[in-house]
């Protein structure tokens, strides 16, 4: 009998402690049905007002309410004046939901139900009163996307809310934002003040709302409006410089990848291999390659790819020189058409073995994206990690050529091939592991490049050209050059596009190192040694 007294005791105590919470979430509940009835009995004009209540009832479901009253799926049923949201409004009977606790009431024939009515004024209020929602989430990137938003839609009704957030709000980019949308809804309403807050903005809505502030018939207006925007300019102008400098730099990286292998066998063994960039395509294809062993997992290939790429260029390097180079070794003209030979075979036997078609390599969703600066500059993430893989390789190359033997004896066969085999070093051998290593270096080119264009036959032959005026104009052989080199190409290059054209450009750049040639014959960082000096 205790036992019973002891559940009963239990089952009391449970209900008395529930019993406030059930009360409560009931309220909540005919609170909400009142305010959606009121919603649904009010006319245009007093719309507004409900809406306006039910974005500060402070209810979590205040947002999908509002959601289905702009997409018109809120109704009453007529018998009762009952609030639903119609989840299926196909056919003659739709299927419906309760508003309030989201429960499924099955069908309901469309003649039983009374859609509640909704306009284009209406939806656009709810657009800014969604955004104001979103404002009081504690993630501060909802928070700044809603934020942006509301630049140039703030209304009569939404501005008092903004006005209350800004008090609150502690996140300071998140504040500019509430500002600016403040400031342009006061603007509109003629305040010469909110100009001031403006002007040091770069987004586009803020320069439309000053650009319609400078025709005002205020003349203050208009003058203030026309200074805040000079000011914007500026900024504008040197962002754009930013980004023009950003481009050439990430350019450049791709040329110094394409190039700096091309720099080491050009150097070593004064071989001119038109070959080089069909070991950069190589590199591209194996990529592509990895992608279609990993499915679904870019990521992973990509990695895979790096010393994928880099093995399969050098084995192909290491084929073109035993079998091809190494028979025309002291004849550069032959060199010279005997590589471009190859290349036209590599080119062809792509074509015939996978397509003649371009592939696409999926970007990794970490690739993807850019890193935004401010409104008017945002650094694309792809290109970003190319001038870091550049930097990289660059930095493995120099710490090989310094740190190991194979270094060591590359740099005394390219200094005096003579002399270097006097002393013991086997000069045969290092032309292998040099042109081994310049191919290898040419693949991983190739893999970077898959991550910014798409994937060809003809991939190498956009780079081949420019990849030999980085090794003369920063110095035959000297890494340090190639990198210099590749760098200012690729910046004066994108400097010199926007206005001469692609091709224009180009030429112009050839002509710019003629002239510099004529001048320092050995580039910008010439070799050093007896071999170089004769």
């Amino acid at each position: 009998m205790s036992i019973f007294r002891l559940l009963a005791g239990l089952a009391l105590a449970w209900c008395l402690a529930l019993g406030p919470a059930v009360a409560t979430a009931q309220v909540q509940d005919d609170t909400a049905q009142t305010l959606l009835q009121r919603l649904a009995e009010a006319n245009n004009a007093e719309k507004s007002k409900v809406l306006k209540q039910i974005a500060e009832s402070g209810d979590e479901r205040a947002r999908s309410w509002l959601e289905a009253f702009a997409g018109g799926k809120l109704a009453t049923v007529k018998s009762s004046g009952y609030v639903v949201l119609v989840t299926n409004n196909t056919g003659r009977n739709w299927q419906v939901a309760s508003a309030v606790t989201g429960d499924s009431m099955g069908e309901m024939s469309r003649r039983e139900l009374d859609s509640i009515r909704v306009n284009n004024a209406l939806r656009s209020q709810v657009e800014g009163i969604l955004s104001v929602v979103d404002l009081t989430v504690a993630d501060h990137r909802t928070r700044r996307a809603a934020a942006r938003h509301l630049l140039g839609r703030v209304d009569a009704v939404t501005a008092p809310l903004i006005e209350e957030r800004l008090e609150v709000e502690e996140n300071d980019r998140v504040r500019d934002l509430l500002a600016n949308a403040l400031a342009i809804h006061q603007l509109e309403q003629g305040d010469i003040n909110a100009i001031e807050q403006l002007s040091g903005s770069l987004n586009s809505r803020v320069r439309a709302a000053l650009n319609n502030a400078a025709s005002s018939d205020d003349p203050a207006i208009a003058a203030a409006a026309e200074k805040a925007l000079a000011s914007i300019e500026q900024k504008l102008k040197l962002n754009k410089a930013a980004e023009t400098l950003y481009f050439g730099l990430s350019l450049g990286s791709v040329l110094v990848l394409a190039a700096i292998g091309l720099a080491i066998t050009f150097g070593v063994m004064g071989v001119i291999n038109m070959a080089h960039g069909e070991l950069i395509m190589l590199g591209a294809y194996t990529t592509w390659g990895m992608q279609q062993l990993f499915p679904g997992q870019p990521g992973l290939a990509l990695i895979l790819s790096i010393p994928a790429g880099f093995m399969v260029a050098a084995l192909a390097g290491i084929i073109i020189e035993r079998s091809v180079i190494q028979h025309l070794k002291g004849r550069p003209l032959e060199t010279l058409l005997a590589t471009f030979g190859i290349s036209l075979i590599l080119q062809q036997l792509v074509r015939t073995v996978i397509s003649p078609l371009n592939r696409t390599v999926v970007t990794p969703e970490w690739m993807s994206g850019s890193i935004m600066i401010n409104e008017a500059l945002s650094l694309t993430l792809n290109r970003l990690y190319v001038i870091g893989f550049a930097l990289v390789v660059f930095a493995g190359l120099m710490l090989i050529m310094r740190k190991t033997r194979l270094g060591l004896e590359v740099r005394a066969v390219t200094q005096n091939r003579a002399m270097a085999r006097s002393m013991g070093i086997k000069a045969t051998k290092v032309d292998i592991m040099t042109f081994a290593l310049g191919s290898g270096v040419a693949g991983l080119a190739g893999v970077a490049l898959s991550q910014i264009t798409n994937v060809g036959p003809n991939l190498g032959q956009n780079y081949i050209i420019d990849s030999f005026m980085v090794v003369v104009f920063g110095g035959v052989g000297n890494l340090w050059g190639t990198l210099v080199a590749g760098l200012t190409l690729g910046t004066i290059n994108q400097i010199l596009e926007p206005w001469a054209g692609a091709v224009l450009a180009k030429i112009m750049v050839l002509v710019m190192i003629i002239l510099f040639i004529q001048k320092r014959p050995k580039g910008l960082f010439p070799q050093k040694g007896r071999a170089a000096e004769g």
